[in-house]
């Protein structure tokens, strides 16, 4: 081989290699399906893995250490019959804070209605204007949730690109009548009503711009402008609690606290008393749940 082709395929690869975005775990908990031969979850741990992070979601190049970090625990609840299985998927996606080695976590959702078939050494492919099967299609929107998240978070309304595509997942998956992915007042915590509050409905369009402030305006600067980002972390929270009262519960807002909340407990310890005192006014507001938690910020 030639000195000249090495190069070649070597910058193809690296190509390659900085264009997948994302470095997702996953794990497949297998406890209760009661089957004996477990060698099948190995293979679709490897499967689901290969399908969210050997492939370039976007035309944007990540370097490796830029890649979106998250994890997917898939737990089997039921195996009904061969190689049909009902689960639930808690989905975390994290983001790194400027200037330190902490990430922050920007998503952390469960999703409580997951049916698929899979067989042994099935290939997994995605189309973004067809619904393929159940898995592809769960896959294919956690990953652009993710990406739109992370992107949101380092530019104002910056995910709108993979929302998009979460959105069209979601209307041709419809067509499949499976669960998570219709409209139903008794879901709440579907696919569907993810999709339309992050992207949809204008109502909770103000946690997005929430998002960026956090992070960007926010978390990054408090090394740097600790009172500038204090009071940005305060405004994204306002932000969140005008989105709440106009539609209480949604689950855009629930899912911002549930990544949020012990994050603002710890990180406006710091901050002063009245950015601390506005703050836990809000947050009992939109995530009363937690009062204790927030109120120790009072105490600090």
């Amino acid at each position: 081989m030639t000195g000249f082709r090495l190069l070649v395929i070597l910058f193809i690869f690296t190509q390659a290699v900085q264009a997948q975005e994302l470095n997702f775990t996953v794990t497949i908990n297998s406890d209760r399906s009661r089957i004996q031969n477990t060698d099948i979850f190995g293979q679709m741990k490897t499967s689901f893995e290969q399908f969210l992070n050997g492939r370039s979601w976007t035309n944007d190049e990540f370097r490796p250490e830029e890649r979106i970090k998250g994890n997917l625990l898939v737990t089997i609840n039921e195996v009904p019959q061969v190689g049909v299985y009902n689960a639930t998927v808690q989905i975390q996606v994290v983001r790194p804070v400027y200037g330190t080695n902490y990430e922050s976590l920007i998503f952390n959702y469960a999703d409580r209605n997951w049916t698929f078939e899979y067989i042994e050494s099935q290939p997994l492919e995605f189309n973004r204007f067809t619904f393929l099967n159940n898995i592809s299609s769960l896959l294919a929107f956690y990953a652009h949730i993710a990406l739109g998240l992370d992107y949101d978070s380092f530019a104002s309304r910056g995910g709108n690109e993979f929302f998009a595509v979460a959105n069209d997942i979601v209307n041709n998956a419809q067509q499949s009548g499976r669960a998570g992915w219709v409209q139903s007042q008794s879901d709440r915590r579907s696919r569907y009503w993810l999709i339309n509050d992050i992207y949809v409905s204008t109502i909770y369009s103000s946690i997005r711009d929430a998002y960026y402030l956090y992070h960007r305006q926010g978390m990054d600067l408090v090394q740097v402008d600790p009172e500038r980002a204090y009071q940005n972390i305060l405004d994204a929270i306002r932000l969140v609690a005008e989105a709440n009262k106009l539609q209480p519960n949604g689950i855009f807002t629930i899912s911002f606290v549930d990544a949020k909340s012990d994050e603002i407990s710890e990180i406006l310890k710091s901050a002063p008393f009245e950015i601390r005192d506005a703050a836990v006014k809000l947050l009992l507001e939109v995530d009363p749940n937690n009062a204790r938690k927030y109120n120790e910020l009072l105490r600090s």
